[in-house]
């Protein structure tokens, strides 16, 4: 999810940019080794992985404010820190989205539902979200996802970008689909395996695992071939 941050990670030493680049490597290769995942050992970010928070952002800019953005303009998970937009006006877009998601139109990414129909064949779907409020996205699944695919779901709704890795622990999965690279980096950093999902103010600013798209996951590590 790239919505403003409440607070920035700090990174105070060269020795822990180092640290992480050494696990980030350790993680690939492992990634590179074990290329299938089953489902249950899976979970799933929201926005911008799941739901396509640009594509709403995007467009209540224009209609409400009268601001054209293009996607590639999104440089930074950071958003106000690359747009020439008013951080009210940010800020007033996303508290909408993430109060009132339904009503605001918020969208499943292409083919997000079909691929997620599928794996929940196999294992209950996970979802962790950096969201205060769990309550209206848990609605906005209900709303989107097939009904038995929405019962065989679990949501974490952290309230916060950082710590993830301890809901990916308590949940028991080993690999987590995110489009922070800062999160990622935490997972790697505690031995799980993160695949980020590309969006512009991610790519080519890391080197883990990645995918495109949700058929890209099917095809890229083939989580539907597995049963539970």
């Amino acid at each position: 999810m790239w919505y403003a941050e409440r607070t920035k990670m700090r990174y105070n030493a060269v020795d822990r940019i180092f640290y992480d680049a050494i696990k980030i490597h350790e993680r690939l290769d492992i990634m590179e080794r074990y290329p299938e995942i089953h489902p249950r050992l899976i979970g799933f970010d929201i926005d911008c992985v799941v739901a396509d928070t640009m594509e709403a952002f995007l467009r209540l800019a224009l209609a409400d404010y009268g601001i054209k953005i293009l996607p590639e303009d999104i440089t930074s998970f950071q958003v106000e820190e690359c747009l020439p937009v008013d951080p009210a006006v940010i800020n007033t877009i996303f508290a909408r989205l993430l109060a009132a998601p339904i009503e605001n139109g918020l969208q499943p990414m292409p083919h997000a539902v079909s691929v997620l129909t599928e794996l929940s064949w196999h294992a209950p779907l996970t979802f962790i979200t950096a969201r205060p409020m769990q309550e209206p996205i848990n609605r906005w699944l209900q709303h989107v996802l097939p009904d038995s695919v929405y019962r065989n779901s679990r949501l974490v709704a952290m309230g916060n970008h950082d710590g993830k890795a301890r809901y990916v622990k308590k949940l028991g999965l080993q690999y987590f689909v995110d489009d922070r690279v800062t999160t990622c980096t935490e997972l790697a950093c505690a031995g799980y395996f993160p695949i980020v999902f590309e969006q512009p103010w991610n790519r080519g600013r890391h080197c883990f695992a990645s995918i495109d798209s949700w058929p890209g996951i099917l095809k890229s590590i083939r989580v539907a071939e597995h049963v539970s």
